[in-house]
């Protein structure tokens, strides 16, 4: 149930008719039921609902994690559920940073060489430049200090700031982020949810799937999801105007 305003060719995320069915044994599982979503360069998107409604395979149907079952994706101009497995990894690094709850960062790499990784994959940036590029990122998420620890020495928050750095180690321009604030405390995740704020402000598309009603009236534009359907839509003033500054 896209938004008409959110319709049309300036999508830069765009589903039709998206369904994912799971074979679970004797009765398939319907996650996704006709889904149809559109969203625009430079939005923050937030995708709240209970826990088995369906945002979490919906943002890895846009990531192209996961593959739908009928219908399209396209993220700029690039049919995602048309990709073989190679191809998949190779766009997905260089177009989408994903962020997980509980950050998946490798754990016998330090954190700057975990936020070199996808540059490594993707061929991106020069040898050279690699370790200047990370901790340039280090520095912007404020773990510059932390950069030669391995991740087992970071607190959390440090850990999911890390993650952050590593999903914006090929510049691209969406981040899609799976409950990055589950896993926090409401203070550390409030930082981290300003990070955020901060990125959209810097140009940045990000879709965010979250359980926390709160941090959902924050967002630019919040979408909820049940039993596998976008049930509803809301657009959220900005807080300086909410708030009266």
């Amino acid at each position: 149930m896209p938004n008409e305003r959110q319709t049309g060719s300036s999508a830069l995320v765009s589903l039709r008719d998206v369904v994912k069915v799971y074979d679970t044994g004797e009765v398939p599982f319907t996650a996704l039921r006709h889904v149809d979503l559109d969203v625009r360069s430079g939005e923050f998107v937030g995708l709240i609902g209970k826990s088995g409604s369906g945002k979490t395979t919906l943002i890895n149907m846009i990531t192209g994690i996961d593959r739908p079952t009928a219908g399209e994706v396209v993220v700029g101009d690039t049919p995602v559920h048309a990709l073989n497995e190679n191809q998949l990894a190779m766009w997905r690094g260089r177009t989408i940073g994903v962020v997980f709850q509980f950050f998946q960062l490798l754990p016998t790499l330090t954190v700057i060489e975990n936020v070199m990784l996808p540059m490594d994959f993707c061929a991106m940036y020069s040898p050279a430049e690699r370790p200047e590029r990370a901790m340039h990122l280090l520095e912007q998420v404020e773990l510059a200090d932390q950069a030669h620890k391995l991740p087992s020495a970071l607190s959390g928050g440090q850990q999911q700031r890390a993650a952050i750095a590593r999903a914006l180690a090929n510049d691209p321009p969406i981040l899609a982020a799976d409950e990055p604030t589950g896993n926090l405390d409401s203070k550390t995740a409030d930082a981290v949810f300003h990070l955020f704020e901060e990125l959209v402000e810097a140009h940045k598309t990000i879709i965010m799937v979250t359980h926390d009603t709160d941090l959902a009236t924050r967002v630019r534009r919040s979408l909820v999801v049940s039993d596998g359907e976008i049930t509803d839509e809301t657009i959220h003033r900005p807080r300086a105007e909410r708030t009266g500054l």
